[in-house]
């Protein structure tokens, strides 16, 4: 559909713009709001699963004592017991529900067992053994690439593979005076979410299944369950339940989570939950993909950008789940916000023997943008250039072209966040030159040990889910005005946390000129709406909110119709303001909005109406490596202050500022929120987190007591700066805002450690052990 009339445009905002209160603010704080966890069914039994002890292994064997489960009233699932197709379609269809010759990583399901309490369903484990012929495993996606014998997907083990191109890369590379490479390597990154996976099942009757979980995106579950059973998708209903928290998490896991409910309720024809534990969660569902970049700079002593060569290798783990639309975003990211005439990325996601990795939150941006920042900082300090000046010489600006060749005709605020975050972090007053190591121990013999230092990056993202998931661009909503003049709506995206339902509530307050207060929500079903994509790559709020603008303008046509008629006025010549219905010549209320909806229900007009939406076009040569990849972009410089103790490596976050161009605020508070939240996982990243793997692929770190995340001890004074530069296309004028504020604060973190201390790291999280050889490495090469 065309861009959706900004009818705020017309009237003084009534909603939209304003710092209004959550719409679940009440229900979470209380604990009212039910989760998963609190939904209790009559005779609801419960699942347990057995997974592969081993990273690679054949399955020789299962033995199940069937008599003895009988008399336990337990029943167990392999599968052989799958009715429909094994398989949990993502992108390819290699992700088996119940693995039945081999086994591809430490933790994949073999067999589930349901019983009618969870210690019963875990005391039979030991009624099935399973016997198991272990074979080599592969752990690294450099490794693993092109392995001669250990074959996980196809030939090659490489799942997906995305390019970018533009010029002549040697001759870049003639022309630059330096040339600037490193390998870096990004860890996995647990979600860490407040609320496990979980979902309940509940058969009803005539073949037809509805599952009750946390997760994001229902209409993905809804297939997976109806393939699995083989059974159509309109006797699927999913309905998302509370969801404490995704990030990513609840994207494609949810697939295997409620499938596997399903199934367990196919088969005991009742009720069966299945809740993971933290443990559990951690060990077998996915993670934000490790990395592998391999990165070359060539940049002339003037100052000009020659030369970006990438290559990248994504571990995949043992299934692709959602490698290629992750390396897609990997790829077009890697040479950053900036002009470069010469420019070269390949990008490989790559299987490997650990647990399936998925989508995390920047969704395969910033694992290529920590090295894409260092390498910026690297090349402004090979010339003598303060990093914020480097970076302004070449950030894209209004009518420049991307490195994939799209041209950006409009919403380019990245110019604007630069200045806005340097100049209230105060960057020329407070940053100091880099120190030498000589300089750093000079300082320690004197007692000083404690340096502060400051760092910057500059990114821009890609919202919505651009070419490479363009077939999933729609969405739709549904909008019912009642008799009391109150409404209540339906969408296919989903609430997880980050205040979708509130932002939603004031576009249809402001399209139908109501009060915020009497809008509701209602939860999502997918036998309310058509499919409407994952609610992923920050595109609820647009796409979403246009499919509602769109359902919100004809219930407008339609009210205003019924006014007309009864008050003998010409309906094209009425709006809304206040909340009452008025003659936009002479500006005369005739009747409150509450009233015309209750003129509506008398006169036996149509109350309830369907929006749709289409994101606009787009397109990706992926031989050519160019095309115009997203519809529009976000844009953020983020400025992060730290203090380093030289002598034992530890890294104290004192601020950190967060400029974000989002196009427009619909609602600034939860907009804020998403900053300070997302700037605090991203701090995550680059500082504390990393999942630790043994020899054997097995999570080891696998509670939040060895997997460690920043606390409100930790928390540094985080500062949101909010740019409006509105984009045409986005519901007055907004963009996306959910993933880039985790995205670039790790390269500003590593970079204001390199302002402090005079050293550099090439892996990340940034730990006091990583600082502290890094700076015994400095003094090592400055003694030699």
């Amino acid at each position: 559909m065309p861009f959706v009339k900004d009818f705020s445009s017309e009237v003084d905002s009534m909603a939209v713009g304003k710092r209004l209160k959550r719409k679940d603010a009440d229900t979470k704080v209380t604990g009212e709001a039910p989760y998963a966890y609190d939904m209790s069914f009559a005779d609801e039994h419960y699942l347990a699963v057995i997974r592969s002890p081993y990273a690679h292994a054949k399955i020789v064997n299962i033995q199940i004592d069937y008599k003895k489960l009988e008399s336990l009233s337990v029943v167990a699932g392999t599968a052989k017991d799958v009715p429909g197709r094994n398989i949990l379609h993502v992108i390819h269809d290699d992700w088996p529900l119940l693995a039945e010759k081999v086994v591809r990583h430490v933790g994949e399901p073999v067999v589930i067992l349901v019983a009618a309490s969870l210690p019963l369903a875990e005391e039979a484990r030991k009624y099935v053994s399973i016997e198991y012929k272990e074979i080599p495993a592969v752990f690294d996606p450099v490794e693993a690439k092109d392995h001669p014998t250990i074959q996980i997907f196809e030939e090659d083990n490489v799942c997906s593979y995305w390019q970018q191109k533009n010029g002549d890369i040697e001759k870049g590379f003639t022309e630059s005076d330096i040339v600037i490479e490193n390998e870096y390597r990004t860890p996995a990154q647990e979600h860490a979410y407040i609320e496990t996976q979980g979902c309940i099942a509940v058969p009803q009757g005539h073949d037809s299944m509805t599952v009750y979980g946390s997760m994001q995106c229902p209409f993905y579950v809804q297939r997976c369950v109806a393939e699995i059973l083989g059974i159509e998708w309109s006797k699927v209903n999913i309905i998302q339940t509370t969801t404490g928290g995704a990030f990513g998490g609840k994207e494609d896991v949810p697939n295997q989570i409620g499938s596997l409910a399903a199934l367990g309720a196919w088969l005991v024809r009742k009720p069966v939950k299945y809740l993971l534990t933290r443990e559990e969660d951690i060990e077998t569902t996915s993670k934000r993909h490790p990395a592998v970049i391999r990165y070359k700079t060539g940049v002339t002593k003037q100052g000009e950008l020659k030369a970006i060569k990438v290559e990248v290798f994504l571990n995949t783990g043992a299934y692709s789940t959602l490698a290629p639309a992750v390396l897609y975003r990997a790829a077009l990211h890697a040479a950053g916000p900036y002009r470069c005439a010469n420019v070269d990325v390949q990008a490989y996601a790559v299987t490997t023997n650990l647990v399936p990795f998925g989508a995390f939150r920047g969704f395969g941006s910033p694992q290529v943008i920590f090295p894409g920042e260092e390498q910026m900082d690297r090349a402004a300090e090979s010339i003598g250039m303060d990093p914020s000046e480097f970076r302004e010489l070449h950030i894209l600006k209004v009518g420049d072209k991307t490195t994939f060749g799209q041209v950006i005709d409009q919403s380019v605020g990245l110019e604007q966040t630069l200045h806005k975050a340097r100049e209230q972090s105060g960057w020329y007053q407070k940053r100091k030159p880099t120190p030498t190591i000589a300089q750093v121990l000079e300082e320690q013999k004197k007692g000083k040990f404690r340096r502060k230092g400051m760092g910057i990056s500059t990114i821009f993202y890609g919202c919505f889910l651009g070419a490479a998931g363009k077939m999933m661009s729609r969405s739709g909503a549904y909008v019912q005005v009642e008799p009391d003049g109150s409404v209540r709506f339906a969408v296919g995206t989903t609430e997880m946390g980050q205040g979708m339902i509130t932002v939603l509530s004031q576009i249809v307050a402001e399209e139908l000129g109501i009060e915020y207060e009497k809008v509701y929500m209602t939860p999502v079903d997918t036998s309310r709406v058509p499919d409407s994509g994952p609610t992923v790559a920050s595109r609820a709020t647009i796409m979403s909110g246009r499919a509602l603008q769109d359902a919100c303008k004809q219930l407008r046509a339609l009210i205003y119709a019924k006014v007309a008629l009864k008050y003998e006025v010409d309906a094209s010549q009425l709006e809304i303001k206040e909340f009452h219905i008025q003659e936009i010549a002479t500006q005369k209320k005739i009747l409150s909005i509450s009233d015309a909806i209750k003129l509506v229900y008398q006169e036996r007009g149509q109350v309830a109406v369907a929006g749709w939406d289409v994101a606009p076009s787009t397109h990706y040569d992926n031989e050519k490596g160019q095309g115009d990849a997203y519809s529009a972009y976000a844009w953020c410089t983020n400025i992060v202050e730290v203090e380093v103790d030289s002598q034992i490596g530890t890294v104290d976050i004192l601020n950190i500022w967060a400029a974000h161009d989002v196009g427009k605020a619909i609602n600034p508070q939860t907009l804020e929120g998403q900053i300070e939240g997302g700037s605090l996982q991203g701090l995550g990243y680059g500082r504390y987190e990393e999942i630790i793997f043994t020899p054997e692929g097995r999570v080891l770190s696998n509670n939040l007591g060895t997997y460690l995340i920043p606390t409100t001890k930790e928390t540094p004074k985080i500062h949101s700066i909010i740019v409006e530069d509105p984009w045409s296309g986005g519901p007055y004028g907004a963009k996306g805002i959910g993933e880039q504020p985790l995205m670039g604060i790790a390269p500003a973190l590593t970079n204001a450690i390199a302002n402090a201390v005079g050293i550099r790291l090439n892996t990340i999280p940034a730990t006091p052990e990583r600082v502290w050889a890094a700076i015994q490495e400095k003094i090592e090469e400055e003694e030699q």
